[in-house]
């Protein structure tokens, strides 16, 4: 995949996000409820919970809503939710993880074995493609205007892994250790976020070329991530700015 399509593809993203505010919010404030649950509702202590308010303000969440869903945290909400990672194959095989929170597990597996066979591609078991994705962290900053040696120079004295950086977007990868330290150093800098997040990063990727492949690929990633259960989907796609979505 070309560097260009590369920041367009990041670009459209960007833009897909913020035409989900609604479904964002909820799930961000899933992830966050979560979180306080397990490691209190400070995010001076709590450094994931710190990444979180990161996260959701590069995802335009407002502040109030923010502090309403620590409250509503702090209060204790009934439902108690399991993170569940599931593994499995897109269509021509394209490698996926789809990361979720549910309160009900059955329901979940259902539902998403239920896409992945409508739209080409098969619900594996774990460890079936998971070899193939390695954890980093991935933070990605809106950088117009700024200079690329400057931003360089930040990123990698913060304690960066790698960069890359075109049409005034820059991503930057680290070690999950290090990656709530590099984004606190950046954000102390002033940078603008598009997006923050430890995520699974593939080894290898595979293009499709296919044109109903492509579509069932589209289909396939846009029903899961309309899925109130799913948090994250990673997969090893190449050229996901052929998808018509």
């Amino acid at each position: 995949m070309s560097g260009h399509s590369k920041w367009n593809n990041i670009k459209r993203k960007k833009e897909k996000t913020d035409g989900q505010r609604a479904k964002i919010f909820t799930k961000i404030g899933r992830e966050m409820s979560v979180c306080i649950k397990a490691g209190g509702p400070d995010p001076a202590v709590n450094g994931k919970l710190r990444d979180l308010i990161a996260k959701a303000k590069s995802l335009n969440v407002p502040n109030d809503n923010i502090q309403r869903i620590i409250k509503k945290a702090q209060g204790g909400e009934k439902d108690d939710y399991e993170s569940i990672t599931y593994e499995g194959y897109g269509p021509n095989g394209i490698a996926m993880m789809v990361e979720t929170l549910t309160d009900n597990r059955n329901r979940t597996a259902g539902n998403l074995r239920h896409y992945f066979d409508k739209f080409g591609g098969n619900l594996g078991n774990n460890g079936c493609v998971g070899f193939l994705f390695s954890e980093q962290g991935v933070i990605v900053l809106d950088v117009e205007g700024k200079d690329e040696e400057t931003v360089m120079e930040d990123a990698f004295h913060a304690g960066a892994d790698d960069f890359d950086m075109a049409d005034d977007v820059a991503e930057i990868t680290t070690s999950p250790a290090a990656f709530s330290e590099v984004r606190q150093a950046l954000e102390n800098k002033g940078y603008s976020f598009i997006s923050a997040e430890v995520a699974m990063v593939p080894s290898t990727r595979t293009a499709l070329t296919d044109p109903d492949a492509l579509k069932n690929m589209g289909l396939l990633l846009d029903h899961l991530e309309d899925d109130d259960d799913v948090q994250n989907v990673w997969h090893n796609l190449e050229n996901e700015e052929d998808l018509d979505r």
